[in-house]
């Protein structure tokens, strides 16, 4: 095998879409931390690597045990951002984003990496909605952290993953380099066409999909029943469901309970179907050599959870020449001082209460 051009670590790394679209540029993966020990399963079958060497809880590793790595990549914990996840916590009366103590710290866990080990580039994956949680503040401070504290030049776009498999998947994807390289996104017409491909192209023969992922009776009925209720109230719940020429709505880790956001058309007069593990797995863009090593559960969550690979190759792409420049200039350039004590202050609604996150600022 070819000599790696750089070293990364994967980090929430779910079943492993990140790292594909990295090692697809000539990096190699030196450090692992996913938390679900069924995602660790199938993150280590189909990536080579000892179950056992994946790391935990990513608070529970010591920051010099961490390697040293020219590149950190993630997709944190999107829920406490989600539109989904707001919804949630708010009907429940839970606070979100940065006041959640569960999940949305974890991006200052990144932060406190990014500080400890100064990779020469970044770049964190998260749901659309990051930019606008609690009216932008939530953004705010997360590109304050990274540019102002860390030092760190970052930029950002929001890409879908329709462009390169038939499911509508809008993601925001932040890039950032210790140096100014001068980094820019390429043209999106050298992308392919959003919606150019269809949900056919990804679609078992039905003569060979099993007849447990067909809706029973009395889901078919609960869901129809359900969708009516809502749209009587002026809402717009419910089921979808497509056919082989459509593309689909977003995937997400609940597609296990009832698969109501992606129904397959099975002919007029009879019951849809779910989408199966494999559909899943090629609706997000993995290969069919692509392991499936775990229950249909835990698999659907999985990909629900994950990110459309061809998405983060084009990314990773678009990174890689401005990688090169930040190569080249060494590990000792550029690296910034850090004082002791400077405290970051997050001040918002409500919903995002004062408090105190002891960051070291660069100076």
């Amino acid at each position: 095998m070819a000599a790696p051009k750089f070293t990364f670590i994967d980090l929430f790394a779910g079943i492993g879409g990140i790292r594909k679209g990295f090692e697809h540029i000539g990096g190699k993966c030196v450090f692992t931390s996913e938390w679900d020990k069924y995602a660790r399963t199938t993150y280590a079958v189909n990536h080579g690597e000892n179950e056992e060497d994946i790391a935990g809880d990513i608070w529970s590793v010591p920051l010099d045990s961490i390697p040293d790595h020219d590149v950190l990549v993630g997709g944190f914990p999107c829920q406490p951002f989600s539109l989904a996840g707001v919804s949630k916590k708010n009907a429940m009366g839970r606070t979100h984003g940065f006041a959640c103590d569960a999940q949305g710290t974890l991006f200052f866990r990144i932060a406190e990496i990014l500080k400890e080990r100064r990779p020469k580039a970044f770049m964190l994956e998260n749901v659309k909605n990051l930019v606008s949680h609690n009216r932008g503040h939530t953004f705010r401070v997360i590109q304050h952290v990274l540019e102002q504290e860390l030092g760190y030049h970052i930029d950002w776009k929001v890409v879908d993953g329709k462009r390169w498999t038939p499911q509508h998947r809008e993601r925001i994807y932040v890039v950032g380099f210790r140096e100014d390289v001068g980094f820019e996104w390429p043209d999106e017409s050298t992308w392919p066409e959003a919606g150019s491909i269809k949900l056919g192209s990804i679609l078992e023969p039905a003569s060979t999909v099993d007849s447990k992922y067909v809706l029973t009776d009395k889901l078919w009925s609960y869901l129809q029943g359900y969708r009516d209720k809502h749209e009587k109230a002026g809402n717009g719940f419910g089921y979808s469901v497509v056919t082989p020429i459509d593309t689909t709505r977003t995937l997400s880790a609940r597609y296990y309970k009832d698969g109501s956001e992606i129904l397959v058309h099975r002919g007029d007069g009879l019951n849809p179907r779910r989408l199966t593990p494999r559909e899943c797995a090629r609706l997000m863009g993995f290969e069919d050599s692509f392991v499936l090593p775990v229950s249909d559960t835990q698999l659907y969550r999985q990909f629900g959870n994950s990110v459309v690979v061809p998405a983060v190759k084009a990314v990773a792409k678009a990174m890689e020449p401005y990688l090169k420049q930040a190569l080249k200039k060494g590990r000792a350039s550029g690296i910034a001082k850090v004082t002791e004590k400077p405290e970051l202050i997050l001040k918002g609604s409500p919903n995002l209460p004062t408090r105190l996150v002891k960051i070291p600022v660069v100076v």
